[in-house]
């Protein structure tokens, strides 16, 4: 049976608990990433303009920090803003990749990498679910990790500055441009940045996950919690008083 937490109005909108609010500014700045992302591909995979595809690519990339700080600011975070957030910037992302690998420009392995980082979360993000209802929350070094990738596919796109990278590799090795010291965009070393915060979130989703399946495994009555839908508190007794109260223990 399912149980509903009780919890005070106040709270709903923050990231502990979310809403179930569709239309707010945030989320229609998410939605508006979403467009921006398809426009800039079709015009960069037709060689309409490179430049207005990548101005179109920079501003949806910028948004990325932007409606989670509007939500968390408004109390407005929202459990589709949540959920859709992530799948936004991948898609952001993997338009970036797939474009940038197809002419040439960037290492397939980058894209194998990113690309399977991702169905490597998707595919554990099931697991973990079967035990633990509430979506695990997102860390800051995926967030990281979105911001240096997302800056390098942008400078990658547009080609400048060009830059002479150390020679970590002898100039036949092309798996590494950049590190076989032949001059190229600035953008790449934001790439291999983010390729290594892509690796460190991924253990860290594992790690986070782990802890919830022992968790939930160890105490399944808080899985039957109905958080998507608490009963709302509208007294004027202050967050934490009924704990309080009930703290003095039974004789």
């Amino acid at each position: 049976m399912s149980l509903k937490k009780k919890i005070k109005k106040e709270l709903i909108g923050t990231s502990d608990y979310p809403s179930n609010k569709i239309f707010t500014i945030s989320n229609f700045i998410t939605f508006t990433r979403l467009v921006l992302t398809f426009v800039f591909l079709y015009l960069f995979i037709t060689n309409e303009n490179r430049y207005i595809a990548l101005i179109i690519y920079a501003i949806a990339a910028s948004t990325d920090w932007l409606d989670g700080q509007i939500a968390r600011m408004t109390k407005t975070v929202s459990w589709l803003g949540k959920m859709m957030d992530p799948v936004v910037d991948r898609a952001l992302l993997f338009t970036g990749v797939l474009g940038l690998v197809g002419r040439g420009e960037l290492p397939i392995w980058v894209c194998i990498l990113i690309i399977g980082r991702d169905v490597y979360l998707a595919g554990g993000n099931l697991i973990v679910h079967r035990y633990h209802r509430r979506p695990i929350d997102v860390v800051y070094t995926g967030k990281i990790a979105t911001a240096l990738l997302m800056s390098g596919f942008s400078l990658m796109l547009l080609g400048l500055p060009v830059v002479e990278g150390p020679q970590l590799f002898d100039a036949s090795v092309t798996a590494f441009p950049g590190l076989n010291g032949q001059p190229v965009p600035l953008g790449i070393f934001f790439v291999y940045a983010g390729c290594v915060f892509s690796l460190i979130t991924a253990v860290l989703y594992t790690i986070k996950g782990a802890f919830a399946i022992r968790h939930a495994l160890q105490h399944p009555e808080e899985e039957d919690i109905d958080f998507l839908n608490p009963e709302i508190d509208d007294s004027d007794e202050p967050y934490g008083a009924e704990v309080a109260h009930g703290s003095g223990g039974v004789e």
